[in-house]
C-alpha cells in the first residue's frame, strides 16, 4: 500500500486488514515516522517516482506481493505502475494521470461527447484581468491537482476573478505542488451534489452507494460537511448518475478498483466534477459498514488482491456523517460539549481529531477536518437531523493566530479567546 505520511486512510485499511487476516506492507515517505506501519515499511520519495519504482519493485522480488494500492491522489498513479509490472489488477497509469489532472479530465470528456462545464486553463503568471475577459461569471477557478475542494474558489466578477487566481497562486507555490503555474477556470454549475463510491471490475461499475449533500454548495469556497446515505434521490436520477459515472471512466480508460466521484444535478441533467480511482477521504468509508456490513477498505484490499468479496443485502435504514469544518483560523483552546453531542439519539460515534495548540486553517487553504460525527438511524432524514444537533451541541473555542512584524510597536496584548459553535 503505497500512502502519503499525511494521509487520513492508513488507520481504515489497516483495520481492514486485521478482519480479512491481510499483511500490509506500506510504502511512503515515513522514514522517521512514529506510526509504526510506516517507520516499518518501505520508505520512498514519492516526487522520485522513478527510483520510488525501482524500491518498490525490488521488495516485491523479495517478498512478492498479492496486490497494489495506492491510498490518495499522490500514489495511484505509481500504484498503477508497480502493480503493471507485477501482473496485478491496475487501471492504466495514463488513465490515473488523466483522472487526477482536471485541465486533462475536462478535455478528455469533452472529447468523448460527456457534458462538461465551459472551461479555460488560466495562466497565473499572466494578466489574470485580461484572462478574466474570455471567462463566463459566476465560475469556479481550481487546482489542477490538489483534492479535498482545496484552493477551489467561486468569482463572480473580474475583482473576485483576480483576487481568487492570486489566493490560488500562493497557496501552489507554498505547497510547492506539481503544477503551480496553471489553474482551471470552469463555469459554475448550480444544483444539488452528490458523492458516489463505486468499484470497478473489468471496466464495469458497481455502486456501492451514492451519498446525498444536503447542504447547498454555491461557494465562494466548497468545504465539505454531510454525506447521507442511501440517498433519496429517485431511481432514474441515480440511474443517470451512474450512467454517466460510466461514460466518464470509458472515456479516462479506468477499469480496475475503488472508484469515489463527484457530481452535479440540475434540469440540464448529470454533470461530472470528479472521478477519481481512490476511495472517498477521510473516515467516511465506515458508511459502507453501516449499510453492508463491509467496510469499504475491506472491499478494496480483497479487489486489489482478485479475491472479491460478496456483498450481503443492504440494510435497512439511514446513515450520514459530517466533516466537521473548521469554524475559524487560529489555535483550537479546547471543544466543549461532546458529551451532550455524543448522547443525541441515532449518534454512533463523535470523533475529534485535533488536541489543544493545534492551528486551525479554514478552506480553501486547509486541508483537514477538525473531526467526524456518525450517525445511524431508521431513515436518512433522522441521520441527518441527528448530525445537525450533535453538531450544534459543540462549542470550538479558538484563539487568533498573529503575525507579529518588527517594529517599536510590535508587541501587543493578545485578544481574548474566541467560542464558536
Amino acid at each position: 500500500m503505497i500512502a502519503p505520511h499525511s494521509s487520513y486512510r492508513t488507520t481504515a485499511f489497516l483495520d481492514a486488514a486485521h478482519r480479512l487476516d491481510v499483511g500490509v506492507l506500506f510504502a511512503s515517505e515515513g522514514k522517521y515516522s512514529v506510526v509504526s506501519a510506516y517507520a516499518d515499511g518501505v520508505h520512498i520519495d514519492l516526487k522520485d517516482s522513478k527510483s520510488s519504482l525501482r524500491t518498490i519493485l525490488a521488495e516485491a522480488a523479495r517478498r512478492p506481493f498479492a496486490g497494489v494500492l495506492g491510498t490518495d491522489d499522490p500514489t495511484t498513479e505509481l500504484a498503477a505502475r508497480v502493480a503493471r509490472h507485477l501482473g496485478l489488477p491496475h487501471n492504466p497509469p495514463a488513465a490515473v494521470r488523466i483522472a487526477r489532472r482536471k485541465d486533462q479530465a475536462r478535455a478528455c470528456l469533452a472529447q468523448a461527447g460527456v457534458p462538461v462545464p465551459r472551461h479555460h486553463l488560466i495562466d497565473l503568471r499572466r494578466s489574470f484581468a485580461r484572462q478574466a475577459e474570455r471567462v463566463c461569471f459566476p465560475c469556479v477557478l481550481k487546482p489542477l491537482t490538489l483534492s479535498a475542494s482545496r484552493g477551489v474558489i467561486r468569482a463572480d466578477n473580474t475583482d473576485q476573478f483576480c483576487k481568487a487566481c492570486a489566493r490560488i497562486s500562493r497557496l501552489l507555490h507554498a505547497e510547492d505542488t506539481d503544477e503551480h503555474d496553471h489553474i482551471l477556470a470552469e463555469n459554475f454549475i448550480p444544483g444539488v451534489e452528490v458523492a458516489v463510491e463505486g468499484m470497478l471490475s473489468g471496466g464495469e461499475l458497481n455502486v456501492l452507494a451514492v451519498f446525498d449533500k444536503p447542504d447547498p454548495l454555491d461557494g465562494p469556497y466548497f468545504e465539505e460537511t454531510y454525506y447521507i446515505t442511501p440517498s433519496r434521490l429517485n431511481t432514474a436520477v441515480r440511474t443517470e448518475i451512474r450512467q454517466r459515472i460510466n461514460d466518464a471512466c470509458d472515456a479516462y480508460g479506468l477499469r480496475e478498483g475503488p472508484l469515489h466521484a463527484e457530481c452535479r444535478i440540475n434540469d440540464k441533467g448529470v454533470w461530472i466534477l470528479e472521478v477519481a480511482p481512490r476511495t472517498i477521504g477521510g473516515l467516511c468509508g465506515r458508511l459502507l459498514r453501516y449499510g453492508t456490513g463491509r467496510s469499504l477498505e475491506e472491499l478494496v484490499l480483497a479487489h486489489a488482491m482478485a479475491r472479491p468479496l460478496a456483498l450481503p443485502e443492504d440494510r435497512p435504514g439511514g446513515a450520514g456523517v459530517l466533516m466537521v469544518p473548521t469554524p475559524a483560523a487560529g489555535v483550537l483552546r479546547r471543544v466543549e460539549g461532546l458529551l451532550a453531542a455524543q448522547r443525541v439519539p441515532f449518534v454512533e460515534d463523535v470523533s475529534i481529531l485535533v488536541r489543544e495548540g493545534y492551528r486551525l486553517v479554514p478552506w480553501p487553504e486547509g486541508s483537514s477536518y477538525l473531526g467526524f460525527i456518525f450517525a445511524r438511524a431508521p431513515t436518512p432524514e433522522q441521520a441527518e437531523a441527528a448530525l445537525r444537533q450533535a453538531h450544534a451541541e459543540l462549542n470550538f473555542v479558538v484563539a487568533p493566530l498573529w503575525n507579529l512584524h518588527p517594529g517599536p510597536n510590535s508587541l501587543a496584548a493578545a485578544p481574548a479567546e474566541a467560542s464558536v459553535s
